[in-house]
């Protein structure tokens, strides 16, 4: 990738993060990198959305998670 293209990517990326930040949507900069390019390879968006929920939604507090692994002998 040439350093202008580079550059608009980069800049593309930090106006998208801020939006995202803007709205609340609690991505970090690298899931949002991540849900781009997969949009930008023909994923569809809400659909990438209803993952995004459904993770959150399965994906336990780490304030409350305790640990319930065995111990090794």
């Amino acid at each position: 990738m040439d350093p202008e293209a580079a550059r608009n990517a980069r800049d593309s990326l930090d106006l998208g993060f801020h939006m995202s930040n803007i709205l609340d949507t609690g991505l970090d900069r690298h899931t949002l990198s991540v849900l781009i390019a997969l949009s930008e390879l023909g994923f569809n968006p809400e659909a990438l959305a209803a993952v995004v929920k459904e993770l959150r939604r399965e994906t336990p507090d780490s304030s409350s998670v305790q640990s319930t692994a065995p111990s090794a002998p």
